[in-house]
């Protein structure tokens, strides 16, 4: 790296810290790239560029500390105001209306005459094992993946957000990758979306990649996972198993961090079938992996056993560190930078006391970083944890939300959290404790009050996943300072 670049990136990494303003860099097969870097906002760093920086970071910081959900990518456009809507990506249901996945909208705007109801839905080809998704870094865009298909949806959340209209579908994911299959999602980064994958084309294991699009939805890269064959230079080698889930990035320390889940060939398969194959259960992820951010390199693995999920980054400027939840050990565990600067793993607190663990799948931070809500599959429970130090969270609440929950999306000002309840469509309870809904809760800091609740079997739209927020008042683009050799 040349002396300008990396000033440039310190700058840059400074004001990011501030109101997460970040530099991007070229990725580290240039080669591969399908899409020049030239159509990515960038520009050579100078002391004038750095004090246009510092005057849009400041004034865009108040629309950062107003609104959002505070899970959401660092570089994306924030919402002005409160969220007017929530779109849920939702697994279609053999039988059940038209049987294909969906993009559900929700009315959540305070005083609507449509508060908590489905003002819009808009489906999608055939029942792709609807998982997680998100915008582009100027919000006009919507990915959506399928964990089984390996396919991807676009959606323009921009013209209408009230009706996203689907506009693209990745159909040749896995051929256009290099044999990266099941798509877990879509980050935010400027000009471009990250993509962590689940598994391969190959034996449709664990062994997976991050893969990079560009906001026109054409291919740039494929960063694979790694493994104790290839450990691509990581310390830590002995444990890497190449399993990926979700992938967060903290720009002011130049830090990418991946978690682990399991492969194609189990999270297709049958709850029952998969807990009953000891071999099965052998093939779950045991690791977090610490990356280089701007260079896409892997620098660290750390052993974190038990299918580690979520990974949520503290918000504060001098908070350098992330919370995981491990689906199978049902433990919190922190990443942190310890007095030396080194990246830290280690498990912080148990999440219940409950024999045989409670699958906790997903967690949420307060945008003060005080308060984690932990969602828990097993027992239907939200446990609320007070994480104001973060070495010792504490257990303050609890709050049966269903006989089942998934996913928990929270605003920023910490007043409202939606929860819905589809882990995997095989791996959902059955029966009566197969309930599907979107939840609306208020939160007053000391407990959990119902705002709306929404019965989709009962509306026929199937199993509700992930949520995002949407508003017809979008903040101005994230401002994205770059240097180049």
């Amino acid at each position: 790296m040349s002396k300008g670049r990396k000033l440039g990136d310190e700058a840059a990494s400074q004001l990011a810290s501030r109101a997460t303003l970040a530099t991007t860099a070229r990725p580290i097969n240039p080669t591969k790239m399908k899409t020049p870097l030239n159509h990515l906002h960038t520009a050579r760093f100078s002391p004038a560029i750095f004090c246009a920086a510092l005057v849009c970071t400041l004034a865009f910081s108040a629309n950062v500390l107003r609104a959002d959900e505070t899970c959401s990518s660092p570089y994306l456009a924030r919402i002005d105001g409160q969220e007017e809507f929530v779109y849920v990506w939702t697994l279609g249901v053999e039988g059940m209306g038209d049987g294909s996945d969906k993009l559900v909208t929700v009315d959540v705007k305070p005083g609507s005459l449509s508060y908590g109801k489905v003002v819009s839905s808009s489906s999608v080809d055939g029942r792709n094992e609807a998982h997680h998704g998100g915008f582009t870094d100027d919000r006009r865009q919507l990915w959506l993946a399928g964990l089984e298909s390996s396919r991807v949806f676009i959606f323009d959340v921009h013209t209408d957000p009230a009706k996203p209209k689907l506009t693209k579908t990745i159909d040749n994911f896995a051929e256009t990758t290099g044999g990266a299959v099941g798509p877990h999602g879509a980050y935010a980064l400027p000009g471009r979306v990250l993509i962590p994958c689940l598994s391969n084309a190959k034996d449709k294991g664990g062994k997976t990649a991050l893969v990079e699009y560009g906001n026109d939805g054409n291919y740039i890269t494929t960063h694979w996972l790694p493994t104790k064959e290839d450990a691509r230079g990581a310390s830590g080698a002995e444990f890497a198993d190449g399993y990926g889930y979700d992938a967060r990035v903290l720009p002011r320390k130049n830090a990418l961090l991946t978690s682990s889940f399991t492969g194609w060939n189990n999270y297709t398969m049958d709850f029952g079938k998969l807990t009953a194959d000891p071999e099965a259960m052998k093939h779950f992820g045991n690791t977090m992996v610490m990356w280089d951010f701007h260079a896409r390199q892997p620098k660290k693995v750390f052993q974190v056993p038990g299918a580690p999920l979520e990974i949520r980054w503290a918000w504060g400027d001098k908070h350098n560190y992330a919370f995981t939840a491990t689906a199978l050990g049902s433990k919190l565990w922190l990443v942190y930078a310890d007095d030396r600067g080194e990246w830290q793993a280690k498990e912080v607190a148990p999440i219940s006391d409950v024999k045989g663990g409670v699958l906790p799948v997903d967690i949420s931070i307060s945008a003060d970083d005080k308060t984690l809500f932990v969602d828990c599959f097993g027992d239907g429970k939200c446990r609320v944890f007070d994480v104001s130090d973060p070495q010792k969270p504490k257990q303050i609440y609890e709050k049966q939300i269903g006989r089942q929950v998934n996913m928990v999306s929270q605003s920023w000002d910490g007043k409202r959290l939606y929860f819905t309840s589809s882990l995997l469509a095989r791996w959902d309870k059955q029966g009566a404790d197969n309930e599907q809904f979107l939840r609306g809760y208020a939160w007053d800091g000391k407990e959990l009050k119902p705002a709306f609740d929404l019965d989709f079997t009962a509306l026929k739209l199937g199993r509700p996943h992930h949520m995002l927020f949407g508003s017809t008042k979008i903040g101005a683009n994230r401002t994205t300072v770059a240097s180049r050799d």
